[in-house]
């Protein structure tokens, strides 16, 4: 699945990796560049290659949270901004426990059984917009609500990734 909002383009794996365009490494002039260029036989400069314009970030890796919640936003590009109610991050956590206990990580079966799904959507983006330490806070208070040691914050992040692509 993948989103676009302007030239930015970020898509979404069914593993759960993220494809994120990576911004041309900027290149200042030094006098050996200047004297390259004019020695050139048409005086014209030739860009070099700038290597690849894609970097495929995993759960867990620095950037991909970030990228996730840029992700979920492109999906849906007029929504206003996340707010979590109390009900909602329950919910959530009640869910992404469910899916991590589950022996086959079913999201589909657990996303069906939300009594609001709009809600628990919202707060697990809510959880997204504040990075991995959000991640691994909310890790920490689903296994103080639901038991059990918290997750790794990549584990975490990769299932809030399933579940809101299953919600849209």
């Amino acid at each position: 699945m993948s989103a676009t909002v302007g030239a930015t383009e970020i898509i979404r794996n069914a593993d759960g990796t993220l494809v994120v365009a990576v911004p041309p490494e900027r290149h200042h002039e030094t006098e050996d560049d200047a004297d390259t260029a004019r020695a050139g036989t048409d005086g014209e400069t030739t860009p070099t290659d700038a290597g690849p314009s894609t970097r495929l970030l995993h759960p867990g890796e620095g950037g991909y949270d970030e990228a996730l919640a840029e992700w979920d936003l492109q999906q849906n590009p007029d929504r206003a901004p996340v707010v979590s109610t109390v009900s909602g991050r329950q919910e959530a956590m009640a869910l992404v426990h469910a899916v991590a206990i589950s022996h086959d990580h079913a999201v589909a079966p657990a996303v069906e059984a939300l009594q609001d799904p709009e809600a628990s959507g919202e707060a697990l983006r809510h959880v997204l917009v504040g990075g991995v330490h959000s991640v691994e806070d909310f890790a920490a208070e689903v296994a103080a609500a639901e038991g059990g040691d918290p997750l790794p914050a990549h584990q975490t992040t990769k299932i809030i990734g399933e579940v809101l692509a299953e919600l849209e």
